[in-house]
């Protein structure tokens, strides 16, 4: 072998480990270690609390829906403008159209509900899966929508934010509403 060609691989072979230790080292530090930031409970009071506003909205029971939440609540529901909250008085007001435009409604959970208090953050929110029915009353088709809500608690457990997403479409064009 000539003394060029013993330069060339000697190159090659540096080039080689180079790239294989510059691999194995950005393959470490990506590595991260299992760390958990909080707790998720299945049980928990303000659980029953995110029920119990469900409740109230299915038994069109106000009292025990706004006794769920905070004066001051905020609330959002997906095709809403993202800056744009409702009041918890202009929430009350979107759920009792619900029931001039729909009959037999019902809210069934599905799967259960999570408790999340993080460790960082302090944040303390309910997320919850259901399945709205109703029935329009203009056309008597039967509407079902699979949604999600997440919940934001304060220190005495009642509901200060409430996001809710899924596709109310179809229940917004029978009810004639527009964000």
């Amino acid at each position: 072998m000539s003394t060029i060609a013993v330069i060339k691989q000697n190159s090659i072979m540096k080039k080689l480990v180079s790239t294989l230790a510059l691999s194995l080292i950005v393959m470490i530090s990506f590595a991260q270690a299992e760390k958990t930031n909080g707790t998720i409970y299945v049980n928990h009071p303000n659980i029953e609390v995110v029920k119990n506003a469900v409740k109230g909205y299915v038994t069109q029971n106000i009292e025990l829906w706004s006794s769920c939440y905070a004066d001051t609540a905020k609330f959002w529901i997906s095709g809403m403008d993202m800056k744009k909250w409702m009041t918890k008085k202009e929430n009350i007001a979107l759920l009792g159209t619900d029931f001039k435009f729909f009959k037999d409604i019902t809210v069934k959970q599905f799967g259960y509900p999570d408790y999340l208090v993080y460790d960082q953050g302090a944040d303390k929110v309910a997320q919850a899966w259901w399945t709205w029915t109703g029935t329009s009353i203009k056309t008597g088709k039967k509407l079902q929508i699979e949604f999600v809500v997440f919940s934001w608690f304060n220190k005495d457990g009642k509901i200060t934010q409430e996001g809710t997403y899924g596709d109310f479409s179809k229940q917004f064009a029978e009810e004639g509403i527009q964000f």
